[in-house]
């Protein structure tokens, strides 16, 4: 195992219920800071790969993880805080009455002083923008606003690994920049899962492409999406009119 290494995974194989493969082999290992998109077409096992990361789901082979402690049963309460795991939805993760409320849920069930948690708050909501919001209810916010109050709710247990589920999807462009300004000045690992390649770009130095439940490519990210024969081969298209700059530009 590689102690070292902030997220280790190793052989990993899981199949659905049905029998069909997700995940055929999978091996990755990312160091503490990096920030890392994980690219690939529908079905490729990309979800599936990131609720490996914090036991929602385990491995049926291999291993993994996180800052050389094993993702088991037995170690899931310290696996939990050590990685976050910011849904596509917001409101998947946004069920108490107030923001405040929500940022606090998770800080309060690991059994921290009172005192702990609304410092853990105050910092959490700092970082996304959403102090002047703590004592509104979440469902009177945008979507926008909602995602960043989804992502402070895992910020406030101080993760040492940020995983994140589609993170641009559905914001405007206002939403989306605001959301990129915060997560660039985190200083912690991230590993995103995203269709945004632009997105990934912008905030990911190294990319790998995960299709057919393999890593199919693991590379920096410009170098990975100058590559239109890769792109075509794993269904990944660039957006109209977008060129990856070259490294001049």
């Amino acid at each position: 195992m590689n102690d070292a290494a902030a997220v280790h995974v190793q052989g990993l194989v899981y199949s659905y219920p049905d029998g069909s493969p997700a995940l055929r082999g999978v091996d990755l290992d990312i160091t503490a800071g990096e920030r890392v998109a994980v690219l690939g077409p529908n079905g490729a096992g990309k979800t599936t790969l990131i609720l490996h990361l914090n036991g929602i789901l385990l491995p049926q082979a291999g291993e993994v993880a996180i800052g050389g402690m094993p993702v088991t049963k037995a170690n899931f309460k310290e696996i939990r805080r050590r990685v976050g795991v910011v849904f596509q939805d917001p409101d998947d993760q946004l069920f108490m009455p107030t923001v405040r409320d929500d940022v606090a849920f998770g800080p309060s069930n690991l059994g921290w002083p009172a005192a702990t948690v609304d410092a853990a708050v105050a910092d959490a909501l700092a970082i996304v923008g959403m102090t002047a919001n703590a004592d509104r209810s979440p469902h009177h916010l945008s979507f926008g606003e909602r995602r960043r109050v989804a992502l402070a709710t895992v910020l406030a247990m101080r993760p040492d690994v940020l995983v994140l589920d589609e993170p641009s999807s559905n914001l405007d462009p206002a939403s989306r920049r605001e959301l990129a300004e915060v997560l660039e000045s985190l200083d912690v690992t991230v590993l995103m899962v995203t269709h945004d390649l632009p997105y990934a770009m912008q905030l990911c130095p190294r990319s790998v492409l995960l299709s057919g439940g393999v890593i199919a490519a693991d590379r920096p990210t410009r170098d990975l999406l100058a590559d239109a024969g890769l792109l075509a081969a794993h269904r990944l298209e660039l957006p109209y009119g977008f060129s990856v700059p070259t490294a001049a530009s």
